[in-house]
């Protein structure tokens, strides 16, 4: 099992954010060293005071300054032709998962903006590339995210396993089980899913989650007369993590990242240069 990583989120927001400004997102193993590192600055060079974090101006370790600098890593290593220096190259994982987008209204609430995903197994990066773009500018219930939108935007991603047949409509709990749904009505099929969280969020019962998602299906019987179509119902779990806009912007163009100085040189990276190449 894959587990969820506030780094799959980032990936999401940098990839949404390339493609309305036309430009090159992040590698996805490029994202994840730097989230590493960011981690590891945390970790490492915060120090609480009085409740609140100072930073300090020490390097991080290993770090390697971005695209357009200089900086050489700790180890010895020079970053290629001005890049992060390439993380393990080892395949990514597949699994099952699906992209959230939410927008803070203006009385604080989270608004749903977009959630697509699949059941089919994907490579991590390429499916949250695919699906990131396709749950924030295709979801056909939605207008699609725009620019001013972003300051507002959180992103969920979950992957999902443990996919099992439910002995019967009821035999889920909430809470830890997402539902996959599967019927005949007027010589049509129908499905529909809920994530896992879905019902918790909406304060639903087992059988308003049933009757809900029949109805997000197609179904447009009587709500009392649910129990007479045969369903077929696929349950599962998954794995979340979200992460803000306000987060995303704290990874790729935070202060911490000017913390981090030349090995040779032991200056402080130019906050401008790092601007002009496509972090802020």
């Amino acid at each position: 099992m894959t587990t969820a990583s506030p780094v799959h989120c980032h990936y999401c927001i940098d990839v949404l954010v390339s493609k309305l400004y036309n430009r090159e997102p992040f590698d996805f193993s490029e994202l994840q060293k730097l989230y590493t590192k960011h981690q590891l600055f945390i970790k490492e060079y915060k120090v609480q005071t009085n409740g609140t974090a100072s930073t300090t101006t020490t390097p991080v370790n290993g770090f390697s300054a971005p695209n357009g600098t200089t900086t050489s890593l700790t180890n010895g290593d020079p970053a290629p032709n001005g890049t992060y220096a390439s993380a393990t190259s080892s395949p990514q994982p597949k699994s099952p998962l699906f992209v959230t987008w939410k927008a803070r209204s203006k009385s604080g609430r989270m608004d749903l903006r977009g959630c697509i995903g699949t059941f089919e197994p994907k490579q991590l990066d390429a499916g949250l590339r695919e699906y990131a773009l396709t749950a924030g500018l295709h979801d056909s219930r939605f207008d699609p995210i725009s620019p001013k939108e972003l300051s507002r935007l959180e992103c969920g991603v979950t992957l999902l396993h443990d996919f099992e047949p439910a002995a019967d409509p009821m035999d889920w709990e909430l809470g830890k089980h997402g539902l996959q749904i599967d019927f005949v009505y007027h010589h049509r099929r129908m499905g529909a899913t809920y994530l896992p969280d879905v019902p918790v969020e909406q304060g639903w019962t087992k059988e308003e989650t049933l009757t809900s998602l029949m109805r997000k299906a197609g179904w447009t019987g009587r709500s009392s007369e649910w129990t007479k179509v045969p369903l077929r119902v696929t349950r599962y779990q998954g794995s979340k993590a979200t992460a803000s806009w306000g987060e995303y912007k704290e990874l790729v163009d935070g202060d911490w990242l000017y913390s981090v100085v030349d090995d040779e040189d032991d200056e402080e990276l130019d906050r401008q240069e790092v601007l002009q190449n496509g972090y802020a």
